[in-house]
């Protein structure tokens, strides 16, 4: 029974995801700091909580799948000159040390079994912004961080890529939305309608075209490409 473990999966593009991968057959094990959402209530921000992920998705079947989606927003960074120690090291914690303990611990099930390795990045690693210099940074060295593991992996069958998702409404989205709105004396719609507004199609992406994304990454049609990253972002830069 292949099965997938799922981080940051009780909201967002990781529950998008895991409803998607669940509906196409796949175990899914999704874990998240909350619990929600039936999640199991796992801090993969730790070393520990994620060797524990790994081993309860090991439990379950043959671990064949990751999908690295657990994140914090940046709604609480300032400038460079303001930015504090803990915001920086918790960024890192999440977006850097998280995949890397637990692609790092699910690597004896990856290269018996191969597998498929998709990161969520962001297009914040890309595109700059200001007040923005963890999550920028943190979302940047995931890029990195996944095209060695790709040749790592190459010789076991295992694939490894990412997603640059723009804008989605999401709880974490909503509550930076909170806080620009807050400063701007504006309401949270009026901010989304802004976001909506910076791309082409009018729009902000949703959920689970991310998701979608995600799901052909970790299908077999994708095993030829590995090391790639990919933009859900509608065409637009940010």
């Amino acid at each position: 029974m292949s099965v997938a473990l799922i981080t940051g999966a009780s909201s967002g593009i990781g529950l998008a995801t895991t409803r998607l991968l669940a509906r196409q057959g796949l175990t899914v094990v999704g874990v998240s700091r909350s619990g929600r959402e039936g999640t199991l209530p796992i801090d993969v921000s730790t070393e520990r909580g994620c060797d524990e992920a790994v081993h309860a998705a090991r439990s379950e079947g043959q671990l064949t799948r990751l999908v690295l989606a657990a994140g914090v927003g940046s709604y609480m960074e300032t400038d460079i000159g303001r930015q504090t120690t803990e915001s920086w090291k918790t960024s890192m914690a999440i977006h850097l040390d998280s995949p890397f303990f637990t692609i790092r611990a699910a690597w004896p099930d990856l290269k018996e079994h191969g597998g498929r390795i998709v990161l969520v990045s962001s297009t914040a690693a890309t595109s700059g912004a200001p007040a923005n210099s963890a999550y920028s940074a943190a979302k940047a060295g995931i890029l990195g961080m996944m095209r060695s593991i790709a040749q790592d992996g190459a010789p076991y069958g295992i694939t490894c890529n990412a997603v640059l998702p723009g804008w989605v409404r999401s709880e974490m989205s909503e509550a930076h939305a909170a806080v620009d709105a807050e400063r701007l004396g504006v309401s949270v719609d009026q901010i989304w309608k802004e976001r909506a507004a910076e791309y082409a199609a009018g729009r902000v992406v949703e959920a689970d075209e991310v998701a979608a994304a995600i799901a052909f990454f970790c299908s077999e049609q994708s095993s030829g490409i590995s090391g790639e990253e990919v933009r859900v972002a509608l065409g637009g830069a940010w």
